[in-house]
């Protein structure tokens, strides 16, 4: 095929699948937590904790030091609550980031995998029971690129098989599924603040749940497993007699495995201020998402191109793609013409894979899970955070009728 000549103007500055926002309120707080010196658990972290625990419709959240870390303390503390044993199994979706498999692995249990919803790119939940079996103790739910899953169904075969729910939720906040949020379905919920996500504190992750008894377990856990009498350093300050020897002899107790997993209070001073920029950012997203959808549909015979579920939110922590299997023209070609034209890309979360994974597993593993494998083959995505403007949107589009006209 003859290739025309490059006709648009490249743009010099890079679309970017994220950005970072550091508003005056951002400077502000961070100079606050410096002013203070109080770098440990604090005021900023029970703030940003107390919003966004509300904001999900949960009774309390955990600020950890990335979603990776909220991930393994929660399996670990259902695995310790329910008295589950090694060896036994948790369902995993075949399409998400690695960490949601390797916290399974970390924790001594099992992942099975599970395959996908072909336009959602969720777990399927058609596909879950007949993965289920007598040692299946838990079910990880991946709300993936900012779209819930169809949560609904898993949640009745939750409860008819009697197995948990965890919810993976670290690309996707303030998102509803029928009315509810996304982190309040499971037991616990498990979100991601690291760069390029929807609320960023550089590193930084959160656990949800309404369950007091998780909550301490969690907020242990991350701690080193410490005795839950002392958990904060404010958790002496004020007490006298009887009250304050029971502290002094338990604060240095450590009752279960447990890790340094805490953030810091410069980490929270950034998740206040973000937070309250969120509705701003969400709807920025939501809009961004629509036109983009709208600029590039004249291609939809040759891509698939986000679908919102009825009833759901779809937040657009990015714009995911995919490649449909009988386009003349391969992913690979079409996203490095968008780096050439400085459009950043990124292929869709693959899983199995992964070399690691087809070391554990085998190399023929993703060939059980057809739809994952498409995924794999065939997905990437481009940016659809707030900072992008409608005159990007425009230039991505022109990009994207320019490859299509050398291809006609």
């Amino acid at each position: 095929m003859v290739q025309q000549k490059m006709s648009l103007q490249r743009r010099e500055t890079e679309i970017g699948v994220g950005t970072v926002i550091i508003t005056d309120s951002a400077k502000r707080y961070v100079n606050d937590v410096l002013e203070t010196g109080r770098l440990s658990y604090g005021p900023y972290s029970r703030r940003f904790e107390n919003e966004f625990a509300k904001a999900h419709q949960c009774r309390h959240a955990i600020f950890t030091n990335s979603g990776t870390s909220s991930l393994q303390i929660a399996l670990a503390a259902l695995k310790e609550k329910y008295g589950w044993a090694d060896g036994d199994e948790v369902l995993c979706p075949a399409t998400t980031f690695v960490a949601t498999s390797n916290i399974i692995l970390q924790n001594n249990m099992v992942p099975v995998f599970v395959d996908v919803d072909p336009e959602i790119y969720n777990i399927d939940p058609a596909q879950i029971e007949k993965y289920i079996t007598a040692r299946t103790r838990c079910v990880i739910v991946v709300h993936l690129y900012g779209h819930p899953a169809d949560i609904d169904p898993i949640m009745e075969i939750s409860r008819r098989r009697g197995i948990c729910v965890l919810e993976d939720s670290c690309e996707t906040m303030f998102a509803a599924y029928k009315g509810k949020s996304v982190g309040s379905f499971g037991e616990i919920a498990c979100f991601s603040t690291y760069a390029a996500h929807i609320l960023v504190t550089g590193v930084g992750g959160i656990n949800t749940t309404s369950s007091d008894d998780l909550a301490i377990m969690l907020r242990s856990a991350m701690n080193h497993g410490r005795d839950s009498i002392y958990l904060s350093i404010d958790d002496d300050q004020g007490k006298q007699g009887d009250e304050l020897r029971a502290v002094m002899e338990r604060r240095f107790r450590f009752v279960r495995m447990g890790y340094s997993f805490r953030a810091t209070e410069m980490e929270a001073a950034l998740g206040c201020a973000q937070i309250e920029d969120a509705d701003r950012n969400i709807q920025a997203r939501k809009r961004n998402g629509e036109a983009l959808t709208s600029r590039l549909s004249k291609w939809s015979g040759y891509l698939q191109l986000p679908t919102v579920r009825p009833g759901s939110d779809h937040v657009f922590m990015m714009f995911p793609i995919l490649v449909r299997a009988d386009a003349p023209f391969s992913r690979e070609e079409l996203t490095f013409f968008l780096e050439q034209q400085n459009i950043e890309t990124r292929t869709m979360v693959s899983l199995l894979d992964q070399p690691y994974y087809r070391k554990l597993f085998g190399s023929e593993v993703e060939d059980r899970y057809p739809v994952a494998r498409w995924i794999d083959r065939n997905g990437f995505y481009i940016g659809c955070h707030m900072e992008i403007t409608p005159d990007d949107v425009e230039y991505i589009g022109c990009v994207f009728d320019e490859f299509f006209s050398q291809r006609a």
